[in-house]
């Protein structure tokens, strides 16, 4: 008799699963780096379990602080502690090289400054945001407001189309108090190099290529468990 086949994982059950693999990664005794975003709620839920063996966290974003308070872990200011062992975050899409596109949450600026004091970056995702190269998923950059109608020109003339993003019919504003310009129609064959080109424009705040801080391990959330890849 063959047994019935299993039933495939939600999503939600595959951020779950990957969420809890993250907490190999977690140094006892140390402040633990936190990124944003429904994956990493999943890792902030599991790492209440273990809170009593840490220090506490850093948080990239308001809404993870928000998170992190309710379930007793203590959130410190990243200028109080010179670096982090590991910063724990998803990507919105992430290549064969730990080169991410990140900030579909608005969290880039924070999430980039937490991960260049990290001695480690451990990306959080399912398969679904394995590609072979960035920007299919729009590219977000936070910029200054106005400089954002300049910075749209700057990306038509490489190709792209750049949308203001929007909240409640005005523009969206970040934690920083700034506005996002999602960019599609780009192909980012050479990340490191684009990063650094886009990072110069008078106005950008943080472009969402993930490249000079890339990541070092991606635990992948599939069908078959959880994968690890290295980098």
């Amino acid at each position: 008799m063959t047994s019935a086949a299993a039933t495939p994982l939600t999503q939600d059950e595959l951020k779950t699963l990957v969420g809890q693999a993250a907490l190999a990664y977690v140094v006892p005794g140390s402040i633990v780096g936190v990124g944003t975003g429904s994956t990493v709620n999943k890792f902030i839920d599991a790492l209440a379990s273990m809170k009593g063996q840490i220090k506490g966290a850093v948080s990239s974003s308001v809404a993870s602080t928000v998170r992190l308070k309710a379930l007793g872990i203590e959130v410190f200011d990243s200028n109080d502690v010179p670096e982090l062992a590991v910063y724990i975050d998803g990507a919105d899409e992430i290549d064969g090289q730990g080169y991410m596109i990140k900030g579909g949450g608005a969290a880039l600026t924070r999430e980039k400054i937490v991960a260049a004091q990290s001695k480690q970056f451990v990306c959080i995702v399912d398969d679904s945001k394995l590609v072979q190269a960035l920007g299919k998923f729009p590219l977000p950059v936070e910029v200054i407001p106005m400089a954002a109608k300049r910075i749209a020109a700057q990306f038509a003339a490489m190709g792209g189309t750049a949308t203001l993003r929007m909240k409640d019919g005005t523009p969206l504003v970040t934690d920083n108090g700034q506005h996002i310009l999602d960019v599609t129609g780009l192909q980012i064959t050479e990340p490191l190099a684009f990063e650094s080109q886009v990072n110069q424009w008078p106005g950008v705040v943080t472009v969402g290529v993930f490249a000079h801080q890339k990541a070092q391990v991606c635990l992948m959330a599939t069908a078959g468990g959880v994968k690890t890849l290295n980098y």
